[in-house]
């Protein structure tokens, strides 16, 4: 009897054997927990940004082109279908010289 109590503290669901999977699920939930923090302060800098007492003008301006597709009527659009490393790609750093 004291055997079967002694092997199931050993190696049973939660006996000591069962430690180390509780330090790894522990691990992987603190890294995910540490990432999903990080996405809710980006959003939160985002909302204090948009707030209708204060708003960032440059912020609202983002977010009304990129949502509506709006522009202002003297801009010109350029589709940018290149990738920016392609071979002849003008390079940013240089001004395409």
């Amino acid at each position: 009897m004291i055997g079967f109590f002694g092997g199931y503290a050993l190696v049973g669901p939660n006996g000591v054997l069962a430690l180390g999977d509780y330090r790894r699920a522990l691990a992987a939930r603190e890294a995910e927990l540490a990432r999903v923090e990080e996405q809710r302060r980006i959003i939160a800098n985002r909302v204090a940004l948009l707030d209708p007492k204060k708003a960032n003008p440059d912020m609202a301006d983002e977010l009304i082109r990129k949502e509506l597709g709006l522009v202002h009527p003297d801009e010109i659009i350029i589709p940018m279908d290149e990738l920016p490393d392609a071979p002849n790609a003008p390079d940013a750093t240089t001004g395409g010289r």
